[in-house]
Formats: structure tokens, C-alpha cells, sequence
């Protein structure tokens, strides 16, 4: 494989539970939705705007609410979040052998570029990455391809020569539908999740995991 393609959120960090609390507050106490946590999870793929359309339908809120909405659950995310940002375990590992390697990085993710630099710069990791593809820089968030598309094209590699890395279901078809594989990073779904996704190479809890390893060789 020529390059390797990141998902953010529950891929490189273990942060989704702080973003299902941000987004349950938000939804519940601010806007008095009546909706679980589970439910709430369910629910929590593409972009922020996407997800206030599937749980409050579309044209309830105004663009301008929306924004407002979504900028407020980020700063509770990060404000919940900052004490324990660090990446997933074998992560820094596997980044650094990766490039000794020559394999091209990529971060795809439904992340507003406000969540991406608080991670890549925070955790010092940018220079891994000269290719960043956020919420704001496609049409079409996962389960469609584009995402992954287009962090191929920036990085001058073909679909079929990339792996990608979700923790996501929807964000591992969003892999099949672009022609790639994928390794999934279970820390927030079960593999029973991921039923009728034949693109998968492995399940791994984190980045230690031996089968990792042998992607080198």
C-alpha cells in the first residue's frame, strides 16, 4: 500500500463518547429533544449540520442556527475533552514508522477544520499530514466516498493503493464505495456493527496490535 488514510475522531483519538455527551447536551438540554445516548451515537456521522436535518428534519433551523449549534457543542467537546487528548495507544508508533516507510498519511474526516487543528496541533502531528480533507471541503459527507476520493487525489495515490483507518461503520463504506480497504479501530463500535462490509482487513482494539506490523514488510 502507497498511503494510509485517517479518519480523526475515535480513529487517532478515543474521544467520540466526549463528542456523544457535547451533542446529547445540546440536543436535550438546549433543545429539549427527547433522545437517548444510544440513539444519540446513532446518530453521530457526517456533518454537524447533517445530523441536527436527521434528528430535527430538514429546514427546522436556519443556517445561521445551525453554525451556532455546532460551533457550541465543539467548545464543549474540547473543553471536556482537553485533559485526556492524547492519541490512540501505538499511534505516535505506527505514525513514525509509516513515514520512515515512505507511505503517504491522510486525514478524511466529517471533523470542521476548528476540530482538526485542535488535534493535529496540539498533539504536534501535522507534519504527518500534508493532506487534510474536512467537513468544509466536501459535498458529500460518509457513508459516500468523496472524503477518501478526494485525500487519494491530493496525495497523488489511487483508491485501490490506500487503506483506510475508521472506527465508524458509515465511514467504512464510505472506503468500500471509494475501491478501498479498510482497518477498523474498535473504540466505539463492536465488530457486529460492521455486518456486510466485505472491505475490511482487521479488526484491532489499537495500534499495537502485531497485524499492523506486517503492512511493512
Amino acid at each position: 500500500m502507497k498511503a494510509f488514510l485517517f479518519d480523526l475522531n475515535g480513529t487517532m483519538i478515543d474521544d467520540m463518547d466526549y463528542h456523544n455527551r457535547a451533542w446529547h447536551s445540546i440536543l436535550t438540554e438546549d433543545l429539549g429533544k427527547k433522545i437517548s445516548m444510544q440513539e444519540t451515537k446513532l446518530q453521530m456521522y457526517g456533518k454537524n449540520s447533517e445530523l441536527l436535518e436527521r434528528v430535527f428534519g430538514k429546514g427546522h433551523f436556519s443556517d445561521e442556527q445551525m453554525d451556532k449549534l455546532s460551533n457550541e457543542k465543539e467548545r464543549r467537546y474540547q473543553l471536556a475533552f482537553r485533559p485526556h487528548l492524547k492519541l490512540i495507544d501505538g499511534l505516535d508508533t505506527f505514525l513514525q514508522t509509516a513515514e520512515q516507510h515512505g507511505i503517504k498519511m491522510a486525514i478524511g474526516s466529517a471533523a470542521i477544520p476548528y476540530n482538526i487543528d485542535f488535534i493535529l496541533d496540539n498533539l504536534n502531528i501535522r507534519h504527518y499530514f500534508p493532506v487534510t480533507v474536512s467537513a468544509e471541503d466536501v459535498t458529500y459527507s460518509k457513508p459516500d466516498p468523496e472524503t477518501f476520493v478526494k485525500a487519494a487525489e491530493l496525495s497523488g495515490v489511487r483508491p485501490e493503493d490506500c487503506i483506510v483507518f475508521e472506527d465508524n461503520p458509515k465511514g467504512v463504506e464510505a472506503a468500500l464505495k471509494g475501491g478501498m480497504k479498510a482497518i477498523v479501530i474498535t473504540t466505539m463500535h463492536e465488530e457486529r456493527d460492521f455486518e456486510g462490509l466485505p472491505n475490511i482487513l482487521k479488526f484491532v482494539a489499537d495500534y499495537n496490535d502485531p497485524y499492523l506490523q506486517g503492512l511493512f514488510s
